[in-house]
């Protein structure tokens, strides 16, 4: 990685009970010189390539989308995952993250590249034996073959275990026979390869390499509200045979496959989804300078310089996030490689250790390129509702965002699952801050607590809003037990919670970081940006905590526990106007989003 990355080793989860310091997470300033030259080769392919082209692209012309995939394969733009030995480029996981936000502005073609370099063809590197990815690795790195991902199906979406697709292995034992039915498939109007997912004897789900041919079949183009331009279909397979050697991974085992590469798509979908954030507050803030109303440009209005700069706010708050995520896996990737793991292994654990995180950057990401998106609509009026003007193609497919990868409902109530989990295991030491906030409950406030420092009140407020998030999940687990898991408002409002603390202090840590590197006068948008996000997030974790306690108690317990909720969400006073026309000041200036 970057030669000023001095961060340290943490474990998933560990935010919520461990103050951190800015020199434990890697921020995005750190990216070397060969990896921006990455970004910007994909920035160049997409400006050159696709952007001029997004009509032709969403009326699913004949060949263009292969034709997109095969020039970004000659340029290496499918291989950065891939190792070397398999025709890759072997490149670490912020770089990936990075080349997947570069071209996530591309609309439909991003989607097309995302399923074919992620759930297309991980499940082969991570999942396959040697002579799979000697076969399929080198084809899907050049483009030459283009991967799909089949799991959901007409009755299994979110409970991808149900699936009823079957798989009999034939009677000289030398191939498997699949008959099934899945949808919504990415990809599949041109794929030559599908990652198959099957029950052997009815209960064993298990993964399948299956290619192209006799027995596989495809429904027509899938009428969409957005992304038209992604191939969107189902897959019949009737009688398909596959041969024995294309089962992946062992036969009961696929909900590894399916579970763990999820975990990578989420924080990747995250990724693209700040990428295509990043071009639609681009339009905005263009569009703004340019529109004139009242003989001035729009940009000058208090209304709009206020959404220029939520957009802006919520932007880099992700961002933020995302690459710390990025950082921590990378270096959990380190640790279990030294301790003797494939480097294939390695990023799966290191993934499955940060889940937690993953979920929570999906739903923040998917969520912020939401508001931009629909933002962006406002900001040009009339125009925003015109499919002439880019808003429309970016508001349309902005939407899909919250429901692929898993939807932001069950990535919330994931993100709860996972901590109580990790908690139950002793992987997490839950009970000892949650005991201590009891008893802090009990005393008397100290109000005197003197702070200093660029961000003390903001790492003050962060350490209140994890007791606020320990203290509720504590009294949650307390009262329901096992029979938390069925209380989903409750596990809805604190995902909320933990993702509010996980966005703000990321925001909170990589400004510090910046003004350690640069200044503060060369970090002031980016300590402006953190400082209105962290105050914003002080009453969405006071909404949140109120509607969970008050869902769960009444009387004493009531009182007591949104008392301790108002005493954890205060923060100090901040003239939100000015810091957010300060912000979209500099914004304008620069004529593009910037941080």
């Amino acid at each position: 990685m970057a030669a000023t990355d001095t961060t340290k080793r943490t474990r998933g989860g560990e935010f919520a009970i461990k103050q951190l310091g800015f020199n434990d997470v890697f921020i995005p300033e750190q990216f070397d010189e060969e990896q921006k030259m990455i970004a910007g080769m994909a920035k160049d392919f997409l400006n050159a390539e696709v952007i001029p082209h997004l009509d032709r692209i969403d009326k699913q012309e004949p060949g263009l989308m292969e034709s997109l995939i095969e020039k970004s394969g000659e340029l290496g733009l499918l291989g950065t995952s891939i190792p070397e030995a398999y025709g890759g480029f072997g490149k670490d996981f912020n770089t990936s993250l990075l080349m997947t936000e570069t071209v996530g502005a591309g609309h439909s073609f991003a989607v097309a590249l995302a399923a074919h370099t992620g759930i297309g063809t991980l499940p082969i590197l991570y999942f396959g034996n040697d002579a799979q990815k000697q076969k399929y690795l080198p084809k899907l790195a050049t483009g030459e073959w283009k991967a799909s991902y089949c799991l959901t199906e007409p009755g299994s979406g979110s409970d991808a275990l149900a699936a009823k697709t079957k798989a009999v292995l034939s009677a000289d034992g030398s191939h498997y026979i699949l008959n099934g039915q899945k949808m919504w498939i990415t990809n599949a109007g041109f794929a030559n390869v599908f990652i198959v997912f099957a029950q052997i004897d009815g209960d064993k789900f298990t993964g399948f390499i299956v290619e192209k041919g006799e027995g596989l079949t495809l429904g027509n183009e899938e009428h969409k509200m957005g992304i038209k331009g992604s191939s969107t279909r189902q897959v019949f397979l009737s009688d398909c045979k596959v041969p024995k050697e294309n089962l992946l991974g062992e036969i009961g085992k696929g909900h590894l496959i399916a579970f763990n590469i999820l975990n990578i798509g989420r924080i990747k979908l995250a990724a693209a989804a700040i990428g295509a954030s990043k071009q639609t507050s681009t339009f905005s803030i263009r569009y703004a300078k340019e529109r004139i109303q009242f003989k001035q440009p729009i940009a000058n209005f208090g209304a709009i310089q206020y959404k220029l700069a939520e957009q802006a706010i919520r932007i880099y708050a992700s961002e933020s996030a995302m690459y710390r995520a990025g950082m921590d896996i990378h270096h959990e990737e380190e640790r279990l490689m030294s301790e003797g793991k494939t480097a294939e292994q390695a990023l799966l654990g290191a993934a499955q250790e940060f889940a937690i995180e993953c979920a929570i950057l999906k739903v923040a990401g998917s969520e912020t390129l939401d508001y931009v998106a629909d933002e962006g609509v406002q900001i040009l009026g009339g125009y925003g509702f015109s499919a002439d003007y880019p808003m429309d193609r970016a508001y349309r497919d902005s939407r899909i965002n919250r429901i692929f990868e898993g939807t932001n409902e069950i990535n919330r109530m994931l993100i709860m699952d996972m901590f109580l989990k990790k908690a139950m295991k002793g992987e997490l030491d839950l009970m000892t801050p949650a005991m201590a906030i009891q008893k802090e409950l009990m005393a008397i406030p100290d109000f005197g607590e003197e702070t200093e420092g660029l961000f003390a009140e903001e790492h003050k407020a962060l350490k209140n809003f994890k007791k606020a998030l320990l203290m509720i999940a504590g009294s949650a687990a307390q009262k329901f037990m096992d029979k938390l898991a069925t209380e989903q408002e409750i596990l809805m409002n604190l995902a909320d919670i933990a993702i509010n603390i996980y966005m703000a202090e990321s925001a909170i840590l990589r400004a510090e970081k910046v003004a350690s590197l640069k200044g503060e006068e060369a970090a002031k948008i980016q300590i402006l940006m953190a400082k209105v996000y962290t105050f914003d997030m002080a009453d969405q974790i006071n909404i949140a905590g109120k509607n969970a306690i008050n869902s769960m108690s009444d009387g004493d317990m009531q009182r007591m526990l949104l008392m301790g909720l108002k005493r954890f969400t205060k923060i100090a006073p901040l003239n939100t106007r000015d810091v957010r026309r300060a912000i979209a000041a500099k914004l304008i200036e620069a004529d593009q989003y910037t941080a």
